[in-house]
């Protein structure tokens, strides 16, 4: 895409006032009026609002904290949210269910009912998939973390896993992250914490980038971490790194900021300039998990003016994403507040999605649409969207 040159601060207040003179549907109790009907028309899809070659995902809630809430798995039995994920993303990223402990439960067994199911209603709804993840210190099993591996079994175990995984998607994912949070804030490698940069050294993350390629020579591979919005040491360790595996001909293709924020701290405003750089790397960037999270006292709802400031972070990543060629890829964690891992996560803070539990709409809501379609309406007044600038992106 071509990189957008509107006024930014007249689009943030044409999303952000509309919603809000009506009060949002998490100002008033779960049990107020529903939406209309004509509230989902087509044309007021997120999907819909997005210009060509844009895709707007999210996370498919199901495993990891999921399991211990007294809801069953949101995925297969909430007909109202695979509705609603359905008709408003074009793209899905399964939350828990392609994570190791999930999909590899045992070491000669996986467990592929749940990615399988997410990848065919993608199919069928004419969407795309991110697959998450390959490589991590987190969400492992314990028969991993705590085997008694020599090291050319644990290299094996790693590249099983990847050629299986990656392989049994051939075709039907477009983009894998498939080395996730490798680096501390400080942009140090994760020596201790992650399995397989401790036993098997810092190479092993090239060599998990050559087998998911081998595996799915097209879909697009990334790194994806937290934390990296700005300029800062964590995000140069990256750029340092995929500097030394292109030099590699390592088979990395993009490079993705998660965008778990908060309200509590400023907003990363250094967001597009950081994510130029990697595409002056010839990388695809991508925003992968973004939600918005707010402090609201047990008991209580949040205020307009704290929905007014969530809604502004949320239109300023998508705006920032926009602006920067290589970026046609934004997925929010989440769409509604009911199955939101935020509170279940950061004690006294929550209401970090675009949704109420009843998939009611908010500010936020609002804000991402009608930035897509200010995006959709620049492009088509300009002649229609400029060609990727990456291949396959």
């Amino acid at each position: 895409m071509r990189p957008l040159r509107f006024a930014t601060v007249a689009l943030a207040t044409a999303a952000l006032t509309l919603p809000l003179l009506g009060g949002s549907a998490s100002a008033t109790p779960k049990t107020g009026p529903k939406a209309p009907p004509h509230a989902h028309a087509a044309p007021d899809r997120l999907r819909a609002a997005a210009p060509e070659g844009f895709v707007i995902g999210t996370a498919v809630a199901g495993g990891g904290h999921h399991l211990e809430q007294d809801y069953p798995d949101p995925f297969t039995y909430d007909k109202e949210y695979r509705k609603v994920l359905g008709r408003e993303f074009s793209s899905v990223s399964p939350e828990n269910q392609m994570k190791w402990d999930y999909i590899h439960p045992e070491r000669d067994r996986y467990d592929f009912k749940q990615a399988d199911a997410i990848v065919e209603f993608a199919r069928k709804n004419n969407q795309v998939v991110r697959g998450h993840t390959l490589l991590w210190h987190s969400q492992n099993p314990a028969w991993l973390e705590n085997g008694d591996f020599t090291e050319a079994e644990l290299r094996g175990i790693l590249r099983e896993h990847i050629t299986k995984v990656v392989g049994r998607y051939k075709g039907r994912i477009q983009q894998w992250d498939v080395a996730n949070e490798i680096f501390d804030d400080q942009g140090k490698l994760r020596t201790r914490d992650n399995i397989w940069i401790r036993e098997l050294g810092p190479g092993i993350v090239a060599d998990a980038f050559r087998w998911a390629h081998q595996a799915d020579p097209k879909a697009k591979l990334f790194l994806n971490d937290y934390n990296v919005e700005s300029v800062n040491a964590k995000s140069d360790a990256y750029y340092a790194l995929v500097k030394d595996l292109r030099a590699q001909r390592v088979p990395v293709h993009g490079f993705s900021v998660q965008g778990h924020l908060s309200t509590r701290y400023g907003f990363p405003g250094d967001l597009a300039d950081n994510l130029r750089r990697f595409d002056a790397l010839g990388l695809g960037t991508a925003v992968t998990e973004l939600d918005v999270r707010m402090d609201v006292p047990e008991g209580s709802l949040p205020t307009p003016a704290q929905e007014k400031q969530q809604a502004e972070y949320y239109q300023r990543m998508l705006q920032a994403c926009l602006e920067v060629d290589g970026c046609n890829s934004f997925t929010i964690w989440g769409f509604t507040d009911k199955y939101s891992w935020v509170p279940v996560f950061f004690q006294g803070e929550g209401f970090a999605t675009v949704m109420t539990d009843d998939f009611g709409r908010k500010p936020a809501y609002y804000a991402l649409r009608d930035t897509l379609k200010d995006a959709r309406e620049h492009d088509c007044g300009k002649g229609g969207p400029k060609g990727p600038k990456h291949p396959g992106h």
